[in-house]
């Protein structure tokens, strides 16, 4: 699995407010928090980084498909379908 992240870097103490109930149910079903909290920001970085990407090269994928359907793609003269 590829990471968005260094998952050898070292962990990190740090301080967080999260809502009191929220924290007493976690704890009611052990739930470990820096571990959810790890997994949660690294679905969002991801998330980020795609978007980042996506609009970073928009225009040279927009200019790609403006070709391919100008020219076609190289193996449209030798597919059977």
């Amino acid at each position: 699995m590829s990471y968005a992240y260094d998952t050898n870097a070292p962990k990190r103490a740090t301080n967080i407010s999260v809502n009191s109930d929220l924290i007493k149910k976690a704890k009611e079903y052990r739930i470990n928090l820096s571990k959810t909290l790890e997994s949660e920001l690294e679905k969002i970085i991801r998330k980020k980084a795609e978007e980042a990407w996506l609009d970073e090269t928009k225009e040279a994928v927009e200019a790609y498909n403006r070709r391919i359907e100008k020219y076609g793609t190289f193996g449209d003269s030798v597919r059977r379908f």
